[in-house]
């Protein structure tokens, strides 16, 4: 089965390969990057992470998927979408950039490439995105994508431990566009 390959101008968003666990571990132990994030404890937990993409990509024909920088084919982060999980029907994109990729408009570029790949491949009526409230760099991406803030969807996410100032979620939506 050919590895799934999405380009933008500048990116590719790619399925995960073995060689993508130290560079996400890597981003996964640097804190600015976990800062809105529960931490990585251990390398074990970033295979695992590997191991779940790759059967998500296989089950679904998505997930996170890898973003890799054209120029040089520079680990840059994951963005992708996610099948529906915890109390929700919808399907969620996310994303995830290192922080030598930061500020460059690449999780811009990938995100919007995900949300047409999704519109063109997918048959949902809406997409939600998720974070922590005050992960503000987070959900002004999503304002910079027409995704609009629901705020009485805000929620305790459930693989947040209770206490951890990471409980607290906000939902945004995009609704798929009108052809």
């Amino acid at each position: 089965m050919a590895e799934f390959c999405l380009e933008t101008e500048r990116l590719v968003l790619r399925g995960w390969r073995e060689a993508d666990i130290e560079p996400f571990w890597q981003s996964a132990c640097d804190p600015e990057v976990m800062r809105y994030l529960l931490p990585m404890a251990q390398r074990d937990e970033a295979v695992q992470r590997y191991h779940a993409q790759t059967a998500m990509q296989a089950e679904h024909g998505f997930c996170f998927w890898v973003i890799e920088r054209k120029a040089d084919g520079a680990f840059l982060g994951q963005c992708g979408l996610c099948p529906p999980r915890y109390q929700f029907t919808e399907v969620e994109i996310g994303w995830r950039l290192s922080r030598h990729a930061w500020g460059q408009g690449y999780a811009l570029e990938a995100a919007r490439a995900t949300l047409g790949w999704a519109w063109a491949n997918l048959a949902a009526p809406s997409i939600i995105a998720i974070t922590v409230r005050v992960n503000e760099p987070s959900w002004r991406l999503m304002d910079k994508l027409g995704m609009s803030y629901f705020p009485d969807e805000d929620f305790d996410h459930p693989a947040v431990p209770d206490g951890s100032p990471l409980k607290r979620h906000i939902l945004y939506r995009i609704h798929r566009p009108e052809a």
